[in-house]
């Protein structure tokens, strides 16, 4: 796993950046994701995530997390895997406001790690092509969140 962690506001700390690593990691374990695959976190302020979601989704509010996929499907980059074998996996972004996470453990009465795993993971399989727009697909995405999470040891 090769993960960059960006939080250059220090809106978490040492060991919960250490911790968001070990779940990061179970979490491609449990995705059976290439060892040299890559994932930047990029951990921002509820305005810093306002801007971001207004700039590039066109959607005037804050959110808890936004993925930018590397390879979102449209443009496939298998060729490249198929003639380089050992070639590194980028996923993409995730941007993560820890002011909206708090405010989602309170408001779901959550541990703020909770919450949080819950926000990696989800950002995390949205970067491997699960979504949630439509019932069906929604149903796979969300068992599989909450499998992951209750195997970390993280419940609802």
């Amino acid at each position: 796993m090769d993960l960059e962690i960006f939080n250059d506001d220090n809106l978490i700390d040492k060991d919960r950046e250490n911790w968001v690593k070990d779940i990061v990691q179970f979490t491609f374990n449990q995705l059976e994701l290439k060892e040299n695959t890559q994932l930047s976190i990029h951990f921002v302020t509820k305005d810093g995530i306002h801007d971001i979601n207004k700039e590039y989704r066109n959607v005037d509010r804050a959110t808890d997390v936004i993925s930018f996929a590397i390879n979102d499907g449209e443009d496939s980059l298998d060729y490249l895997e198929n003639q380089i074998p050992d070639l590194p996996v980028d996923l993409g972004d995730l941007f993560i406001s820890t002011e909206i996470v708090a405010e989602h453990a309170k408001d779901y009465e959550h541990s703020f790690d909770r919450e949080l795993g819950y926000t990696i993971v989800h950002g995390i399989l949205h970067l491997n092509g699960y979504d949630h727009i439509k019932k069906e697909d929604e149903k796979v995405m969300i068992g599989l969140q909450e499998k992951i999470l209750g195997a970390y040891g993280l419940e609802k």
